[in-house]
């Protein structure tokens, strides 16, 4: 019997395509501790579909609980990767280690032999070492080591880039009903019920919220030529489509490991979901993916050229280190950089002591004239006609819109409100937030009273922007929970819109990138006013012009309310106004709550000047890598060392004239 829920995650990825070549076995401990919900099998419809509004394709999924890594090649067949030496750390010849393990306290405290492997002259080579000590680096998911006969710093930048291994039989010992990824890989999948073998385990992903089998189906097809990755994994037969299997006790009730199979009890079109609907040959399907590799391969092209205009080479540094994997997540930060927005905020730089503020723009000698001020009180599930008075016209006017299909609505799940109140904590790390956006979007859309009522949900456009770990566990929700009424055709679920971080001092009359690892661009949220760019992307604009859209809700979806926004959208109309904002009487921060409705040409028009939002950047201190001298060191910074990009979406209203815009200000 197993237990709960799956703790196992996975090398970063780019895309689907690119991954059905290059899968690898992990040895991920899966630890199953099951939820007893069945919502996971929601979010399985999206890696070989299309992904509805998600900017970047399968973005690389990044370890929490991490892995350990067993290489195919033969001299390595007995150890694990535990982790790779990202830097160096002091003056004492100690390094740091990105961990590649569930035990990290095991495998970096515990005194003893580990091994290094390396490329030296182009050839993989094994080095034992002695772990003397190690510590973990607080705040830095890093962990810092001491070797044996390592004591000076140019000895410890010797190491960097090397992985960290140790030996197979020395896996700790699991629980009753755990598993390691590597065990579940290449296991038969069959149907609890009629004993038929539907496929074979290729690989486990960590979605966040629990964890997912990727399954070959079989197929009568015979294996084409050149697909030896995938066919060792697979037996012979098992040549079709790979869909996701949530691996919850619900869905995979009986795993046994001496048989060498899992039985499972899916839902009723489960296994169907990710299936082509088409008819491709396999030689058909391998040529869109070459295809769509190719064009990846062309993105990156013109990602790395735009960077160099901007003389951020140092960027692809970390190209020439580490193995295959990292370089991909490497080239997918690279594509992932909006280039064009980076370039609009290095150019606000000189204002970075200067804040945005709408009290600025919205008093003054010119006061706007179209303006509303209403009492928080008078929105409760009992809001009538007698309640709103005069104003009720205006509900009614909103209603009428909603109905007929004229609204989309954009919902900020992001949590800008918990950003900060203070000048200096706007941009605060999302770590720690989990899954609450999950847990409150779930909450917001099963309330009709907070949000649009079931009945009008169906012709609704809705955008839900959300922190790139959320995203997986947002589409389950609503795959699992019927969309909650919603078209599928017309949900997008986008991740925030985000720009490196760079240096505050000028080098070579430039702001630097700073790098997280020699892998990863260090990268921060630009704020509440990159809804603007996100909605530039995919087409999102058009599509919600072709479907009869008139006006586009923007709102913080923490505090979304309908009464206020349906008040504020029928202010908007009876108005003619082309901006229409939400605001609260005596908050410290406008955008806690934030609330805004657009015309759809105005929207239009603002998607199209993207290099009009106004950024300012903020001075905190960032550790980051740097190369030196063919070394990677780790810089620790003890004062403000770089800026952080900001912009609010009020800043659009200086497109718009005071008289073309409304101002509803909730009173307490």
């Amino acid at each position: 019997m197993q237990k709960a829920s799956l703790l196992c995650s996975s090398n970063p990825i780019s895309s689907p395509p690119t991954y059905l070549h290059t899968c690898r076995p992990l040895t991920v401990p899966i630890r199953i501790r099951f939820s007893p919900s069945l919502f996971a099998f929601s979010s399985l419809r999206f890696p070989l579909n299309r992904l509805h509004g998600q900017r970047h394709g399968f973005s690389p999924l990044h370890s929490t609980a991490t892995e350990e890594m067993v290489e195919a090649s033969k001299n390595v067949s007995s150890f694990v990767e535990i982790g790779y030496i990202s830097s160096v750390h002091g003056l004492q010849g100690e390094i740091c280690i990105k961990p590649n393990t569930d035990f990290p306290e095991l495998r970096f405290c515990k005194a003893g032999r580990r091994w290094l492997k390396q490329q030296v002259s182009g050839k993989e080579t094994i080095k034992e070492v002695e772990l003397v000590e190690g510590r973990e680096h607080h705040g830095k998911k890093s962990w810092i080591l001491s070797f044996s006969g390592i004591e000076t710093v140019d000895q410890a930048r010797q190491l960097v880039g090397s992985t960290l291994l140790a030996e197979e039989e020395d896996r700790p010992h699991l629980e009753e009903g755990e598993f390691y990824t590597r065990d579940l890989v290449g296991m038969r999948v069959i149907l609890k019920e009629t004993g038929e073998v539907v496929g074979t385990v290729v690989n486990v992903f960590n979605s966040g919220a629990n964890d997912l089998l990727h399954v070959m189906l079989k197929s009568a097809e015979p294996m084409p030529n050149g697909s030896e990755e995938l066919s060792s994994l697979a037996e012979a037969g098992d040549s079709g489509p790979l869909v996701w299997v949530p691996f919850v006790k619900e869905i995979v009730p009986n795993v046994d490991m001496n048989r060498r199979e899992m039985l499972i009890t899916p839902p009723t079109g489960l296994l169907e979901l990710n299936v082509r609907s088409d008819e491709r040959s396999k030689k058909e399907r391998r040529q869109l993916e070459w295809k769509e590799r190719k064009r990846f391969q062309k993105r990156l092209i013109a990602a790395k050229k735009k960077l160099s205009e901007m003389e951020q080479q140092h960027v692809f540094h970390g190209f020439r280190f580490g193995e295959k994997s990292q370089a991909s997540l490497l080239a997918d930060q690279i594509v992932s950089v909006n280039s064009k927005l980076l370039q609009q905020a290095l150019e606000n730089v000189e204002i970075a002591s200067k804040r945005w503020t709408i009290t600025e723009s919205l008093t003054g000698t010119k006061l706007v004239r179209n303006r509303l001020r209403i009492s928080e009180k008078r929105f409760t599930p009992s809001t009538s006609e007698e309640k709103l008075g005069t104003n009720f016209t205006l509900q009614e006017k909103a209603l009428q819109l909603i109905s007929k299909g004229k609204v989309a609505v954009v919902l900020d799940m992001s949590d800008h409100k918990n950003r900060g109140k203070e000048y200096d904590l706007i941009l605060s790390s999302s770590t720690s937030r989990e899954n609450s956006e999950t847990s409150s979007l779930q909450m917001l859309l099963c309330d009709d009273e907070r949000f649009v009522k079931a009945e009008y949900r169906s012709s609704m456009p809705l955008v839900l922007i959300s922190l790139a770990d959320e995203i997986i566990s947002m589409k389950k929700l609503f795959s699992s929970s019927n969309y909650f009424g919603f078209d599928p055709e017309k949900v997008w679920f986008l991740e925030e819109e985000r720009l490196p971080v760079v240096s505050s001092l000028l080098e070579q009359n430039r702001h630097k990138i700073l790098m997280k690892s020699p892998w990863e661009i260090l990268q921060s949220p630009v704020g509440s006013g990159g809804v603007i760019s996100l909605l530039s992307s995919d087409n999102i604009m058009e599509n919600l012009a072709q479907n009869g859209i008139k006006y586009i809700q923007v709102c913080n979806g923490e505090r979304y309310i309908s009464r206020s926004s349906s008040l504020l959208l029928g202010l908007v109309n009876e108005k003619e106004s082309e901006i229409g904002i939400q605001i609260f009487e005596h908050s410290e921060d406008v955008e806690e709550g934030f609330g805004m409705v657009f015309s759809i040409d105005t929207m239009k028009k603002l998607t199209r000047q993207i290099h009009k939002l106004q950024f300012y950047a903020i001075a905190k201190p960032n550790s980051h890598v740097e190369l030196v001298e063919k070394k990677w060191v780790h810089v620790e910074p003890s004062s403000p060392n770089s800026y952080e990009f900001y912009s609010t979406i009020f800043s659009c209203i200086n497109a718009c004239s005071l008289d073309k815009l409304c101002v509803m200000e909730i009173t307490e």
